[in-house]
């Protein structure tokens, strides 16, 4: 059985935050920092904040600006964080709302209606709730019969959905499922964090995989193989959690928040990789020239560039490997599926391509595609 993804949708925030915007706010609560532990940091009891450039940040990422569910609070210099308003339990979630936007397109674009859709998994790195799962809530929005289940592998929690969507279909437990990723990271970055302020963006992605027997949509790829890894490091963290309220730690303190080892991240996870989808290109005796398109995790430039220079021997054009992350900045495991969403439907029958993530965790996933 040849199994397909049929559609894709991208929901895109209304605001967005440029790094100018970014620094111009963090500088200003940074001067404000420093001004009030002036004693302290004279002392050597505290260490000064420094300020930072939208250069550096373009610099050091790639990122130009980044889109956000809410921008109300960020630029606060008093705030430092969105302001999302609570809602109450009657009430769709705010993570609910951005999936549904783009499950609905995906469906469009799929020419396919609720009632085909057996399954809905919800794959992100942060989940707004514990419970009922965000899967069940946008399963019953839609009026979806059969199962649905949320699922969290931080930066390949799309690719590892998309995994397990292609088994459901091959072991004939679905006829069609609908996997989404409403990555709303914007809650958990610390933007008084001048080594992370500026790396996440908010974003919605979803696919619908399927049967080609079933397909009836006018881009489809056939998913060829998939494959997986993961490997403990504590290089990418975020240890916000239910269990600051019995620890007496506070659930906003920097280490609860998102944080990393920049440096060491980009030694182990661009040779790791690189390895992966060498390995898994081969499986198909495909050679690097020959896959038509990289559609890689979008996280910062210089990764990305790097491990397409080992696979190819060369830098690559925007047309063989497709960046967003200029504008949407990362948006945690949705980036490669914002890259294919956006650049695919030029690609010719026959044509190969590879959806791969990589990061927290650590974790890679990728998919090998051939359009129909």
């Amino acid at each position: 059985m040849s199994v397909v993804i049929s559609g894709v949708g991208v929901w895109t925030p209304p605001f967005s935050i440029s790094n100018t915007e970014l620094v111009d706010a963090y500088n200003a609560w940074a001067t404000q920092f420093n001004e009030h532990n002036a004693k302290q940091i004279a002392q050597g009891l505290c260490e000064p904040k420094a300020l930072s450039s939208a250069e550096f940040i373009e610099k050091a990422s790639g990122i130009k600006s980044r889109y956000t569910y809410c921008k109300e609070g960020t630029l606060d210099v008093n705030r430092m964080r969105p302001k999302i308003a609570a809602r109450s339990d009657d009430q769709l979630s705010h993570q609910a709302e951005i999936a549904l936007d783009a499950a609905k397109k995906a469906l469009s674009a799929a020419n396919k209606s609720a009632q085909e859709i057996d399954a809905v998994i919800v794959s992100c790195s942060y989940t707004q709730r514990a419970y009922p799962a965000i899967a069940i809530e946008v399963q019953h929005a839609l009026g979806i019969k059969g199962f649905a289940f949320d699922m969290l592998v931080a930066c390949s929690a799309a690719t590892f959905g998309l995994h397990r969507a292609y088994e459901m279909i091959k072991a004939e437990t679905a006829r069609a499922v609908l996997v989404i990723n409403p990555e709303l990271t914007s809650p958990q970055v610390n933007y008084t964090d001048r080594e992370s302020h500026f790396i996440f963006g908010d974003v919605a992605t979803a696919t619908v995989v399927e049967s080609k027997a079933t397909a009836h949509a006018e881009h489809c790829y056939e998913i060829l193989s998939t494959r997986a890894e993961t490997q403990f490091s504590n290089n990418i963290r975020s240890n916000f959690g239910y269990t600051a309220r019995v620890s007496d730690t506070d659930p906003f303190e920097e280490a609860a928040l998102f944080h990393q080892n920049g440096k060491k991240v980009f030694k182990e996870v661009c040779p790791m990789a690189a390895q992966h989808l060498e390995a898994h290109i081969e499986q198909h005796n495909l050679s690097a020239h020959k896959v038509d398109r990289w559609w890689l995790h979008q996280a910062n430039i210089n990764m990305n560039n790097l491990i397409v220079k080992r696979l190819l021997g060369r830098d690559a054009d925007a047309s063989k490997a497709p960046i967003v992350l200029d504008r949407y900045a990362n948006t945690a495991s949705a980036g490669s599926l914002v890259a294919f969403a956006l650049n695919h439907e030029d690609l010719s029958s026959g044509a190969t391509g590879v959806i791969c993530s990589f990061g927290a965790g650590y974790s890679i996933g990728s998919l090998v595609l051939r359009k129909y």
